[in-house]
């Protein structure tokens, strides 16, 4: 058996999103959307298609710096948010972060540590924001990402919708280059920014490409042997991947309960 390659996206899936997110919105009541945005592919793709969903006047960007986010992101946000139109919000979280690292890890915090208090803090401001407005927050994860458990659980991980649920990254660019997304947010190296120097695909050890096409082999049962022969990896790497998106489920799927039979 061997491995397919990943689905080319189209326009009719772009519309099929598109019409999920006004749905969405429109089933709970509310009266917008808030999408943090970050310099990034995914934000800049969750944020156009909301426009179209809705229209520019019902998406609400917010920009949440700190200390390490790069100088350029602050530009490149806001000229986003006015190519599209959207209402855009400046919050500087670093504040918070030096308060929560303060008072958790002194100065022993690790790099990592301070990443996963600064997605934390970005998400109060993203869910505050929306309260206050009657929005929904948009979620900007993707499927990579999700099966890999590369985000923060209740941080960048926490949102009311996420719409890229079912799409690969390498999907995500895709869908950018249909909607319009400028080639410059798609060309940009992926990092989460969480620190200075920080890349998703330095970090996992693996390129979007190649993880993409074994994560899709494993969605269709191949064997660690055939996912190897198909994406050029040895057999023990697959393993290694299989095993964190086993181990990584308790972040992707809601909290754990046990299966208590009730009398009748």
């Amino acid at each position: 058996m061997s491995g397919k390659s990943l689905r080319k996206i189209t326009a009719k899936d772009v519309s099929g999103l598109v019409e999920f997110i006004k749905n969405t919105v429109e089933n709970a009541g509310c009266k917008g959307v808030v999408v943090g945005l970050s310099g990034g592919i995914d934000s800049a793709v969750v944020t156009k298609l909301c426009v179209d969903a809705l229209g520019p006047k019902k998406v609400m960007n917010v920009f949440m710096p700190t200390s390490v986010t790069a100088t350029d992101d602050y530009m490149a946000t806001k000229n986003l948010s006015k190519l599209w139109g959207t209402e855009y919000k400046v919050v500087d979280i670093q504040p918070a972060v030096d308060a929560f690292t303060a008072a958790l890890f002194s100065n022993i915090a690790t790099p990592l540590e301070k990443g996963n208090i600064s997605a934390r803090c970005r998400m109060i401001v993203l869910f505050n924001k929306a309260k206050k407005t009657n929005y929904l927050v948009a979620g900007t994860s993707n499927k990579s990402e999700l099966m890999m458990g590369y985000f923060t659980k209740f941080g960048d991980g926490a949102c009311d919708f996420v719409p890229m649920v079912d799409l690969y990254k390498t999907q995500v660019w895709e869908v950018a280059k249909l909607i319009g997304v400028p080639q410059k947010f798609i060309d940009m190296v992926p990092t989460a920014g969480l620190w200075e120097g920080q890349t998703d695909e330095s970090e996992m050890g693996i390129t979007y490409h190649d993880l993409d096409i074994v994560l899709n082999d494993m969605e269709q049962s191949l064997s660690d042997d055939e996912i190897a022969n198909h994406v050029g990896l040895s057999v023990e790497r697959v393993a290694e991947l299989r095993s964190q998106v086993k181990k990584m489920e308790h972040k992707r799927f809601p909290a754990i309960c046990p299966n208590v039979p009730v009398d009748n």
